[in-house]
């Protein structure tokens, strides 16, 4: 970051703006600070590769399109709508 500071500047040569803002006198003196702020650089994310050739298997299949859905029809035999198990009770 780097800082540029201007002391005993005459107000009356400030911009227009920045003198209502500040309601500075035109014969008063004010520091003008003025700092670099830091970028923020933004990296795409890197893609993704593997070489397992098990990864990916189950994408082209239908039945698991909506995940919520294929998950909820999986647990479905063990759990009741209530959350409470069915079955052999542990």
């Amino acid at each position: 970051m780097s800082t540029l500071v201007i002391e005993h500047f005459k107000a009356s040569e400030l911009p227009q703006q920045w003198a209502q803002r500040l309601k500075v006198r035109p014969e008063q003196t004010v520091t003008v600070r003025i700092e670099t702020e830091a970028t923020q650089t933004v990296q795409a994310p890197e893609a993704f590769v593997t070489n397992d050739p098990a990864f990916g298997i189950w994408r082209d299949r239908e039945d698991m399109a909506d995940v919520s859905v294929f998950v909820r029809q999986l647990r479905a035999a063990r759990y009741s709508p209530d959350g409470s198990r069915q079955g052999k009770q542990l």
